[in-house]
Formats: C-alpha cells, structure tokens, sequence
C-alpha cells in the first residue's frame, strides 16, 4: 500500500500560484520595416499603375471596325443584280422588307421576281450587318447545318453555295461584319383544279457565278 506522506502535513504543492498567476503581457516592439521592402512594393505598385494605364490607353474604345459597311434601308436599289438578269430574263416587280437599325445590329431584305408566266423565278437579297459580334465564328458552321456545302472563291472572306438544281440555290457570303445572302427560287402555278403545272424551267446550271459576280457588285455598292 502507498502511503501518502504529502497529505499528512506535507507542504502543499507549490505550482498552485505559478499556474493561476496572471501576468501581464509584454509590450511587442515594432520592428521597423525594411527601406528596401517598402521601396520595392513601392514600384511594384507604380509598375502595376503604369500597366494599367497602358492598357487602358491600348484597349479599344468598344466600337468594332465594320469595314466601311453601313445599315442600309434601300437594299432593293443597291441590288443590281445584272449577273441574274442575264440569266433569268428582265426584272420585274420589287418588294423591300423591314429595315432593323439597332446599335448592334443593321438587318434588310429586298424580293425581286425575273421573267414572266411560267418563266418567272423570284430572287430573295438579305443583308446583315453585326455591329458588336463576330459573324465569322459561326459562319461556316451555320452554313454547313443548313446544307450550303460548296465553298465559292472570290467572293468576300467566306463564301458557300447550295445547289437546288431547277428550283434555285442559295448563295451566302461573309465580308468583315457583313453577311450577305442571295436566295434564287422557282416559281411554281397552279390550274383551276389547284394541280400544280410544269411548264418547264430554265436550265440553272452554273447559277453560283453570276450569283457570285452579283454578290461582289453588291457588298461594294453597300459601302457607298
């Protein structure tokens, strides 16, 4: 058995006062801090100043070039067409669409029908012009989807065409921030019973060059 000496009188335990004793905290000197750490964050900061102000004086004021393309309203006027006229026969009757002019994005459009009777074959001209997005970025994907599979040289950056054989093609042409797209259709008649009558129709081979050199006249005259 182990006895106990220290509760029998012994002295009582002397750490008792050192572990309850509050001392009072000792003042931290200030360490002063280096001239030379407080120069270099000093320049670091005039550095990160400097190029900042750079930047902001090289960064664009967030106008996109447009290449000297501008909304138009009288599409039909601009659209000579004479590559299709020779083809397609004399020009008849035009018919504008809406005109949108909005700060990011200028849209027009313009029918005009060629030939007479059973001849007669209509042209659809739509220009967009994208004030703030890029176009290109989805331009030969959109084409792609939509079965204009035949690039065409000569024309603006890009270019595709899709064939419809007698019944027209679609030619759709990008240039900077425009995109212009030139839609050949064939007029189809009917008789009394509503059947619907094949007179016959014009032989569209090879349409994409004219369409072509008429999308060149175009995209210059909407610069002027």
């Amino acid at each position: 058995m182990i006895s106990e000496p220290e509760l029998e009188g012994g002295a009582p335990f002397g750490t008792t006062e050192v572990l309850t004793e509050e001392r009072e905290p000792r003042p931290r000197r200030a360490v002063p801090r280096p001239l030379w750490a407080l120069g270099g964050a000093l320049a670091a900061s005039a550095l990160w100043a400097g190029g900042l102000y750079a930047y902001d004086a090289g960064r664009p004021d967030g106008r996109v070039d447009l290449g000297g393309f501008q909304g138009v309203e009288d599409l039909c006027e601009r659209a000579g067409l004479k590559g299709l006229g020779m083809v397609l026969g004399e020009r008849g009757a035009t018919g504008p669409g809406p005109f949108l002019d909005d700060p990011v994005l200028s849209e027009s459009s313009c029918s005009v029908n060629y030939g007479r009777g059973d001849r007669e074959q209509s042209v659809e001209v739509r220009y967009t012009l994208h004030k703030g997005a890029d176009p290109g970025i989805e331009f030969a994907a959109r084409a792609k989807h939509e079965g204009l599979l035949l690039p065409v040289a000569g024309v603006g950056e890009q270019a595709f065409f899709g064939d419809r054989g007698e019944d027209g093609g679609t030619l759709r042409v990008l240039d900077g921030q425009a995109v212009v797209q030139l839609d050949l259709y064939r007029s189809w008649y009917e008789n009394e019973d509503g059947e619907t009558v094949d007179q016959g129709a014009l032989d569209l081979s090879g349409i994409d060059v004219p369409m072509t050199q008429d999308a060149v006249e175009l995209l210059a005259a909407l610069k002027k």
